[in-house]
């Protein structure tokens, strides 16, 4: 079918085959991101870009064109998307996390987001060359780092510690603000367009403000108490959370343009904090519309360009923008909001490491279109307007690529990296598995063991083992859990299919070959029922050996045993002396932590440990030497 008939076939056939278009490459490219494990951003970016003026430039005119197959409601669709994507921002901005970012985060927001704002804003006047107004809509935007893309990095470079959480926190808190901030700029310079004076102008934002926040806070505090009360099923939670989104989106743009985004970032972070039970399930239904979303937005962003916006964008203007924000904006603002809380080294890595994402792209490119309406009515210090989004695209590309690819050599290079090798997450505890985390620690591997459940963690807290307490498949974990300090997954909790789930989770993050949990039968090769091996993780000690087996065999005395082979005590011996005993993981010379299982048997050799499960645990046979008389 030609395409070009299709696309001029009628408005429904083009909006149709838009729709469709959209669809296929954001998730299509969030799908190749996960497979290459490359920036999502990026990839989504580039469809759009391939289908919009690079085809254009190829064939004479774009395969998709926004702006022209949707018409009017081009920037309402672009404006209730952002809507969702805010919501989701402040649905994970909890209080308590807050408290729990340090007093470094907490002064970079309060001190280091209004001076990177003042900043920005003359390097969009000075370097890039937008007008005044462009230049403080466009700076608030800039002040966002998204988690989306620091956890990514984080886990890339193996950065922990401080440094860690402070990007981590900062970008949490920082994707609502930055966009707040773009509001208040937007809504203070179009009332004062209009012929308000200043105080004037400001007031009126501050009401409308205000009544954007009591809205929020009202939808949040409605749809909590419905939910608890029982009000509504289950099955109709997620849509009816969908449906009050968007209605308290367009009670606020009712009253006032723009202020939606205000009321849905306060309804969001109203009901995040509500510690509304069964808050996950909705989270995750919400992930799953933002995540569609933010594919939708971007590619209909980037579509939309013009060659012509792009060259124009393509100039030493930009490249001194970029200049700036780099290597003067973002280190000025974190140290002089920082001073005195980090040291010398972390405040040269965190100054530099602040990689743009999703929510910088999808509201300049928003307040973008709002500021080139503007400026078609004739208000000249709107113009630049249409450049402030291919300089978002610009400065995302730009931010991931080199932050990308920096932050493991600088953070290796000042001291900040983990210089110890990333040890073992065990998730489930039980008296088995804190016993193999003992033997684990006492050979010198790290070990986290992570349970939802307080009370199962405490013989792991007795032991003195670090844990986790949450659950590890959540977003929760995602923020809290430091990615950096573990390689290897072990899932052991008494839930086969949970283990399964665990393992699944984690696969692509540390590599299929580095997760484990115990066989699910005796005969797991030959039942049908169970799980197939690529939705499980690698089996643990050897088929048949299920937790009940091992549980059973803990209670009748077996131990778990550390054995240092030498020249003198050799593997074979060790089968010898112990025939009856279940190797589980082998320690070589180096320090590398081999999990024994099906076809991965222990190699053995001079300076290897073995940690075995057996009968009766015996000393560590000592070598002929120290073991002959004084």
């Amino acid at each position: 079918m030609d395409v070009g008939l299709l696309l001029a076939g009628g408005a429904g056939q083009g909006v149709i085959f838009a729709c469709a278009l959209i669809g296929a490459l954001g998730v299509g490219a969030q799908w190749l991101a996960w497979r290459l494990q490359a920036p999502a951003i990026v990839l989504m970016s580039l469809a759009g870009l391939a289908v919009g003026p690079l085809w254009s430039v190829a064939f004479g005119e774009p395969l998709l064109s926004p702006q022209a197959t949707f018409g009017d409601v081009f920037r309402p669709i672009v404006s209730l998307a952002v809507a969702v994507i805010l919501f989701e921002g402040g649905l994970v901005l909890k209080f308590e996390n807050l408290r729990e970012a340090g007093a470094s985060v907490r002064r970079m927001i309060f001190v280091g987001g209004p001076l990177a704002w003042l900043l920005g804003t003359f390097a969009a006047r000075y370097a890039a060359g937008l007008q005044s107004a462009s230049a403080v809509v466009f700076a608030g935007v800039m002040v966002v780092t998204g988690p989306t893309v620091i956890i990514p990095l984080l886990r890339q470079s193996k950065l922990g510690g401080r440094p860690a959480q402070f990007l981590k926190w900062e970008g949490i808190v920082n994707d609502p603000i930055g966009a707040l901030f773009a509001v208040a700029a937007f809504e203070f310079i179009r009332v004062a367009s209009q012929g308000q004076s200043l105080f004037g102008a400001g007031l009126w934002i501050i009401m409308a403000a205000c009544y954007g926040i009591i809205l929020g806070l009202v939808f949040g505090w409605l749809i909590a108490k419905a939910f608890r009360e029982g009000w509504a099923p289950e099955y109709l939670k997620a849509p009816l959370i969908l449906a009050s989104i968007i209605l308290c989106y367009t009670l606020a743009e009712m009253f006032q343009k723009e202020i939606g985004l205000v009321a849905v970032t306060a309804y969001g972070m109203t009901l995040g904090n509500s510690k509304l039970a069964g808050l996950t399930e909705l989270q995750k239904f919400k992930e799953d519309i933002a995540i569609l979303l933010v594919s939708g937005v971007f590619v209909m962003l980037t579509a939309d360009l013009t060659p012509a916006i792009i060259s124009q964008a393509i100039n030493l203007n930009t490249l001194a923008f970029l200049l700036c924000m780099l290597f003067v904006v973002r280190p000025l603002s974190v140290w002089i909001a920082t001073y005195g809380t980090l040291s010398r080294k972390e405040a040269i890595l965190l100054g530099w490491i602040a990689p743009r994402g999703i929510v910088a792209v999808a509201v300049s490119g928003l307040f973008g279109s709002l500021l080139v309406d503007l400026s078609r009515e004739g208000r000249f210090f709107f113009s630049g307007a249409d450049q402030i989004t291919p300089l978002a695209f610009a400065m995302v590309f730009t931010t991931v690529v080199m932050h990308g690819f920096t932050i493991g050599p600088l953070s290796r290079a000042l001291g900040l990296a983990r210089k110890e090798k990333p040890g073992v997450l065990i998730v489930g505890a039980n008296a088995w598995s804190v016993q193999f985390a003992q033997a684990l620690e006492q050979s010198g591997i790290e070990v986290i063991v992570a349970d939802s459940n307080y009370r199962r963690l405490k013989s792991s807290r007795d032991a003195g083992l670090d844990i986790f307490m949450g659950e590890v498949l959540s977003e929760d974990a995602e923020i809290k859990l430091d990615h950096a300090r573990f390689s290897t997954v072990i899932a052991l909790s008494t839930n086969d299919s949970y283990n399964a789930l665990v393992c699944s989770h984690f696969a692509p993050e540390v590599g299929r070959h580095m997760v484990y949990q115990l066989s699910i039968n005796d005969d797991e090769e030959n039942d049908d029922r169970g799980l197939s091996s690529n939705a499980r993780g690698r089996t643990l000690i050897r088929r048949g050996r299920t937790y009940d087996s091992l549980i059973r065999d803990q209670y009748r005395g077996w131990e778990f045993a550390r054995t240092r082979l030498t020249d003198k005590y050799s593997l074979e011996q060790f089968r010898a002396d112990r025939p009856g005993a279940d190797i589980v993981a082998e320690i070589r010379a180096d320090g590398t932590l081999v999990l024994i299982g099906p076809n991965r048997e222990p190699r053995g050799g001079e300076g290897t440990s073995l940690i075995s499960f057996s009968p009766e645990k015996r000393d560590e046979p000592k070598p002929q030497a120290e073991m002959a008389p004084a």
